[in-house]
Formats: structure tokens, sequence, C-alpha cells
């Protein structure tokens, strides 16, 4: 399949950029699951932005959504990209609103939108619509796509890897040539050819054993952009969620899996122990508002010192049926666990949340391979510095999206004929999987994700980082042997891909001996301007 442009993945990014790119030429959009299935989908809180002074709240400014971002990333931001991307919050919101998204408005002045606050922020600046944000964006943007006669969406196709002229052996520039991609329900592998492709695929919160992401953040995007060659910047920083509901009544990894929004302690909720105190104020003076990183630290923290296997969060103070009103998925998820959140507190822990590095790009989603770009999650642009403020993930996957496509239309112009592509090798298949090594590939996707639990999550030591990555080179080999000697599907490939990512988490955490942001380590507590700088490694 040929087509001037190849977006892999649906989130607010890929659809964002899709939607902009169809008008220069044909798109295809393709997902390893269903349309709907991304990390935007799952996104509650909101976005951020400043918007014009007739409808921010008093006092904010571009000047002080800035200074909020890049003191939650702790030195790491690039100040050029935040404010740029700042600056097109405005714009941002316009185009998701041409676009069919509804955002709350206020009650009481129906011509203004419903601002709210989140950790980190200090003004009001966070649009949203009820609790399940991410769910209208991306509803209304897939809905749009569809309609576009140049997008062809395409589901349940897995992006297994890029086709670059250096993977062939071509002696010139390393440019993309196109992706070899599964076909989930026949099992066979086709070229998609493009001269321009967009990794959109989100995070890679399924290298821990409890995540708010859905199944299918397996980190695909960086893995493949690993593989091919792509720098990869800034892994050790994974931001983990401070409130993610913690069912007692449960086990597993379902137990620590509902996220509890941010914006639920925006409108006063507050973080205690089972004594009743907020001992949220011995961290930091913001409290249950401090920057995500602060926060987690702190319940962590509290967990350990007292022995409980949870905090609790507490909005009881708050009126009969503000709950109900204002975050009705988060109110009637937890009536279903068999909670009412307005009389009893919630009890929760941190869980893995976001990937702050990836693929390295600059502010137009441009890599270090010509004719790739990474937008969303899966990029390192330099906003998000060693740890992501509330609400700018979805901010920054529409904004750099839209540049995105500009910028790829000026270095790559469709009416220029590109090179004669080299031939390009069909797949070859494997023997397919017996179902004993089937429950080998189940053993090892378990055992990655309870390896980078306990030893690579919120506190760290270099004993348990280089425990970590003794355990996954072995774990690499053993996977290789499953993807080279069997014919692939999605578990193997989604275990391929997660063996990597979380072996480029370790590695980068191992190269930071020092403590910044979302990487806290004990044997290195203190912040360390040696290291004011990002961690990139690249395959060679």
């Amino acid at each position: 399949m040929t087509s001037d442009f190849l977006v892999i993945g649906t989130g607010i990014a890929g659809l964002s950029f899709a939607l902009k790119a169809a008008k220069h030429g044909s798109v295809t959009v393709i997902t390893k699951g269903q349309l709907i299935e991304s990390n935007t989908a799952w996104a509650q809180g909101g976005i951020s932005a400043v918007l014009e002074p007739s409808l921010r709240e008093e006092g904010d400014t571009f000047e002080k959504h800035i200074a909020d971002t890049l003191d939650a990333g702790a030195g790491l931001c690039k100040e050029d990209v935040v404010r740029t991307i700042v600056e097109e919050g405005t714009e941002t919101i316009h185009d998701l609103v041409n676009h069919g998204v509804h955002f709350d408005h206020d009650d009481q002045e129906p011509s203004q939108f419903a601002l709210g606050k989140e950790g980190g922020h200090t003004k009001r600046r966070v649009l949203h619509s009820k609790d399940t944000t991410g769910y209208a964006i991306v509803s209304a943007l897939i809905e749009q796509a569809k309609e576009d006669p140049n997008i062809t969406l395409l589901e349940e196709h897995f992006a297994i890897d890029l086709i670059t002229t250096g993977k062939l052996g071509v002696v010139t520039e390393d440019r993309v040539l196109g992706a070899y991609v599964l076909d989930e329900a026949s099992g066979d592998v086709h070229i998609f050819r493009s001269d321009r492709i967009v990794l959109a695929t989100g995070g890679c919160g399924k290298v821990y054993l409890y995540t708010t992401n859905p199944d299918s953040a397996t980190g695909d995007g960086v893995a493949m952009a690993w593989r091919a060659g792509a720098t990869i910047s800034n892994m050790e920083f994974v931001q983990f969620h401070p409130t993610c509901f913690y069912n007692p009544a449960a086990t597993g990894a379902k137990a620590r899996s509902f996220l509890v929004s941010e914006a639920v302690r925006g409108e006063g909720a507050k973080l205690i122990n089972d004594k009743g105190e907020d001992f949220t104020l011995e961290h930091d003076p913001r409290g249950s508002l401090a920057p995500r990183d602060i926060v987690a630290r702190a319940i962590d923290h509290e967990i350990k010192k007292t022995g409980a296997n949870c905090v609790y969060l507490d909005v009881t103070h708050k009126p009969k049926g503000f709950m109900q009103e204002r975050f009705p998925h988060i109110y009637n998820t937890l009536k279903g666990f068999g909670l009412d959140c307005e009389k009893d507190p919630i009890p929760v822990v941190p869980a893995a949340h976001y990937q702050c590095g990836g693929v390295v790009t600059d502010v137009n989603g441009r890599t270090t391979i010509r004719g790739l770009y990474a937008i969303g999650e899966v990029a390192c642009t330099g906003l998000h510095g060693a740890n992501r403020l509330a609400s700018n993930s979805l901010l920054e996957g529409n904004a750099v999206a839209r540049r995105a496509v500009d910028a790829m239309i000026k270095s790559y112009p469709l009416e220029k004929e590109a090179p004669q592509p080299p031939s390009i090798p069909k797949w070859e298949h494997g023997d397919t999987t017996p179902p004993h090594e089937q429950v080998l590939i189940s053993h090892n996707w378990d055992e990655i994700r309870r390896l980078m639990w306990n030893y690579v999550s919120i506190v760290r030591t270099d004993n348990r980082l280089q425990r970590a990555s003794r355990r996954l080179r072995n774990l690499r080999k053993e996977v290789r042997e499953f993807y080279w000697g069997h014919r692939v599907n999605s578990d193997i490939l989604e275990l391929r891909n997660l063996v990597t990512v979380s072996a480029l988490v370790v590695d980068c955490a191992i190269r930071r001996k020092e403590s910044r942001g979302i990487h806290y380590t004990l044997d290195y507590p203190e912040r360390d301007d040696h290291y004011l700088h990002d961690t990139e490694l690249r395959r060679f």
C-alpha cells in the first residue's frame, strides 16, 4: 500500500496530523487495535491552555504557564520549545473545537469555558469535558477522519518495523521508505510504502506491573525508532501518577489500574493517611497540588513508613452531588467498585502514567532519520524535561502535529519527485508459534513488568538498576529467539517492544547519577548540575 503520508497511531497527535495532512495528499492511518484505543482516550483531566484575555482566568499569562512548565521540568525543559507550544495553546483549542470537540462551559457564564486547576499550575487553565476529556477529543477526531476521502483508517494493523535505506544497505543518507505491517486478522505482513512517516504510538506504561495506561501502551514507536537508528532520549523519566484507585478486594494489576484524575485534587480533594493527616505538606508547601513527582514520592514514602497498602484521597467535604456532576465517570466507576466517594475517602496508590522521554525530535516533530517524524508521547521534544506538568500532553500532541505537517511539506514537498526507492524484500515468515511457546511468552511478559516495578519504579538504587539490566539482557535473548523462530503475532511483537523499551529505561537511569524530577535514586538523592543535560542513546 502506498500513500503520501503514513501515520502510526490514533490518539490526538496522529489524528490531528492526519486531518491537516489530508489537505495536501493521501494519508494512511494504522493502529494495532481499535481506533479508539489510545492513551488519549484514557485521559481524564483535560488540556492546558492560556486562552484569549477575555477567556482566561484573571492574571494568567503565557509567562506563568511557561514558568509552571519549567518548574515542573526540573531544569531539563527546552525553554524555546516550551514557549512555542504554550503560545500555540489558543490555536490548539480553536482547532479542536472546529473538529467538533465540546469543552465544558461555566454554569454562571455560559460564554466562558469552565477552567480547572491541576498540580503544578498556579492558575486555572485546564479545559475539560467532564472527566472524559481525552475520549471526547479522540471520538470527535475519529469522526472527522472517517469523513475525509483522503484518509484511510486501518484497525488491527500492527507496525512491526520501519524500512529505511540504511536497513537495506543503501549507501546514501538514511531515510524512511515505509514499514512492515502485520494484518492481525489474516496474519499476513504487508509493505506500506511512504517517504513521510509519523510515529504517534503513545507511551510505554505497560512495561510496569501497575499503570494507568491501556494494554496497547507497550512502547512500540520508541522500539521501532530505536531499531531504525533514531536517537532516543530521557527514558529514565517515566512519570508515576499519584492517585490510582486501590481496590483491596481485588488482586493483580486490576487492583490499581483505574486513574482518579488530578483534576479532583484541583477541585479541593486532599491526600490523607489512615489517621486523616495531610502528610503531603511534610514534603512540599503546595501539599496535594505539588507536581506529580513530588506527590508520588510522598505517597511512596508514607506507604513504606507506615506499612499501609495505600493512602486516601478525601473529597467528602465537598457538597453532595458535586462529584456526580463534575466527575461522573470517576464517581460511577467507583460506585461500581462499591465505593461512594462522597461518603468515604478513595484508597489510592501511584502507578506508571506517562513517558516523558522518547524519540528525539525538534519542536516540529522531526527525528534524526530523514522523513521520519514523531509526535505526542512517543516523542521527546524538550517540553516536559524531567517531569511533565499536568495536562500539557494533549496540548503538545495537537500543537506539534500541526507544526509537523507544515515542516514536512516544506522539507519533502509532494510535487517534488522522490528518489527511486530501492527494491524492498517481502516479509519472510517463521514457523507458527506452538502452544507451549505461547505460555513462555506470557511468562516473560509478566516477568518484565514485575522486574520493572520492583527495581525501576518511583525510588531506585544502583544495585536495583544493575540487577534489572542483567536480567533484561537475558530476556532480550529469549525474546529474540521467539521473534526470529516463529511466525509473528501481536503477542510476540509487543513482548519484543516491551523488553526493548524496558532496557532503554534502565540504560538511561543507570547513566543519571543524580535525582532530578521523576528520576529519584537513594544513591544520589540530590541534584547535580553535572547531569544538567539530556540522556541520549543511539544504536550503531
